[in-house]
């Protein structure tokens, strides 16, 4: 067999071993979640080898949509890291062979202590079996591996079932999209997650101008304030009526020949792309890409004023989130 075709063959039994995981998730996966909605303390994961990789990809699921989660090392648990569990915490052990030796002192803390565990195993009547509280069952029919050996059909329905239970505890809980941003707050992700008051410059050194402000104090608006390009335009209520860009003044200066006899209002265009500054920072996204603009004024629609100015969104802003 060719090695494309070897690829090939791996991601189908794959696949399929994580297809077959659909019909096992009944009464016994809802008591998992119920579990893990119930803990009031913390969800320790456990395993070794790869179930300690999986483990730890777990732990990071679970914390970053509202459950907190810690990885023990079973080896180092009989060492003193045994006290990392509490009273009030579940542990989900997981081990494919349902054997490793390594979680038998968990096993024996937890029984002992009366704290729930949920088993995640292939082998249904093994030691880790026996001892869960609950066991959801990950047993696939063959490895991917062409020797049938190394763990890879198993590990990856492990990983599917552990993702499963962390999503169907994320929907019952009510996580939203806000709470996932409030523990994503770095990078692209969690700028494009948080509210667009979150990002917006604001300030009075943002370049609003009123509808007769000379040409001459525009270009300098736009040119030395913090946002540059371009400047909002606001009636004397300080309501917005307009904006001035870059492109508006270039395109005045084709036509114009004394430019600077004008005033904010005979360049401004009066339909300015504006963003509520409640919306998340993906709609901002959406839109300057969408329009190909690189800033959004900011108005606060919920307010008695809903058309006066709170601030800009630039492109960046998405990007380089400012620590408040």
């Amino acid at each position: 067999m060719g090695y494309l075709e070897v690829a090939k063959q791996t991601l189908k039994i794959e696949a399929e071993s994580i297809l077959s995981l659909i019909p096992r998730l009944g009464a016994e996966f809802e008591k998992a979640v119920d579990m893990v909605l119930g803990c009031q303390g913390k969800v320790v994961f456990t395993g070794i080898g790869k179930s300690g990789h999986i483990s730890r990809k777990l732990t990071s699921t679970f914390s970053s949509t509202g459950t907190p989660s810690v990885y023990l090392h079973p080896a180092e648990s009989s060492h003193g890291d045994l006290g990392v569990i509490t009273k009030n915490d579940l542990v989900i052990a997981i081990s494919y062979g349902g054997e490793a030796a390594e979680l038998n002192s968990i096993l024996t803390f937890t029984s002992r202590h009366g704290i729930p565990v949920i088993g995640f195993t292939g082998k249904t009547q093994s030691t880790l079996a026996q001892a869960a509280t609950i066991v959801l069952d990950i047993s696939v029919e063959k490895e991917a591996c062409p020797l049938n050996l190394a763990p890879t059909s198993s590990s990856t329905a492990t990983l599917a079932m552990g993702d499963a239970l962390a999503m169907a505890v994320l929907e019952k809980r009510g996580f939203k999209a806000e709470n996932f941003a409030e523990l994503h707050p770095g990078g692209s992700l969690g700028a494009k997650l948080m509210r667009v008051k979150d990002l917006m410059q604001k300030g009075d050194a943002l370049p609003f101008v009123k509808s007769n402000t000379s040409m001459k104090e525009l270009l300098t608006k736009m040119t030395h304030q913090s946002v540059r390009g371009a400047a909002g335009v606001i009636d004397d209520q300080g309501q917005l009526i307009g904006v001035v860009t870059d492109g508006d003044i270039r395109r005045f200066l084709e036509r114009q020949q004394d430019p600077f006899s004008k005033v904010a209002k005979d360049l401004m265009s009066h339909s300015p792309r504006t963003i509520d500054a409640n919306e998340f920072a993906e709609k901002a996204l959406f839109m300057m890409e969408q329009f190909r603009i690189q800033m959004l004024i900011v108005l606060d629609k919920s307010s008695s004023q809903p058309l006066r100015p709170v601030g800009m969104l630039i492109y960046s802003d998405l990007y380089t989130p400012k620590v408040r």
